[in-house]
């Protein structure tokens, strides 16, 4: 395998479904490893396998510097709370832009871990705004999707103009 890259928007695989996870083996592993590594190095919260362009149905999460990594392989919310709530977003794969995005307050995830064991989470708050931010990912929803149509449209301006200013 190439090192891993991060994709930066508007690279158009941050929009394809990510295939679900068969074989949970050394390749799997050395997969979640590169993406760890990716995570490190761009300080994230959260990342999947299609931020670095491979089409697997995996996520990491870590929400503080220091905690450990949480793996969910083959994600799903099997359960999500009629209540809504603002949380504030952005991407890694798209540097410097926030917007405020309507998520479910709790949500509970059933995942595999990297032996294929089955596991539930559930979440709240924040941490359950990001697994719900991350599930999207490998659905080929990118987060600016969830904004209007106006808002989604002015992050676009103004990422072009960072990118711009990037030169």
């Amino acid at each position: 395998m190439s090192d891993p890259a991060l994709l930066l928007y508007p690279d158009p695989r941050l929009r394809l479904v990510a295939a679900p996870v068969e074989h949970f083996d050394d390749e799997l592993e050395g997969s979640v490893r590169d993406l760890e590594a990716v995570m490190r190095a761009v300080s994230a919260l959260g990342l999947t396998l299609p931020h670095i362009g491979r089409l697997q149905r995996v996520v990491i999460l870590r929400m503080e510097p220091g905690d450990p990594i949480t793996r969910y392989v083959n994600p799903e919310i099997v359960w999500a709370s009629p209540e809504f709530a603002p949380q504030t977003e952005g991407s890694v794969s798209m540097p410097g832009i926030m917007d405020v995005v309507e998520r479910a307050v709790a949500v509970r995830v059933r995942y595999r871990d990297l032996s294929g064991a089955v596991h539930e989470e559930a979440a709240e708050g924040f941490r359950a705004a990001c697994l719900q931010h991350e599930i999207d990912q490998l659905d080929g929803i990118f987060w600016i999707e969830r904004l209007s149509r106006l808002r989604r449209d002015r992050a676009i301006k103004r990422f072009a103009k960072l990118r711009r200013a990037e030169g």
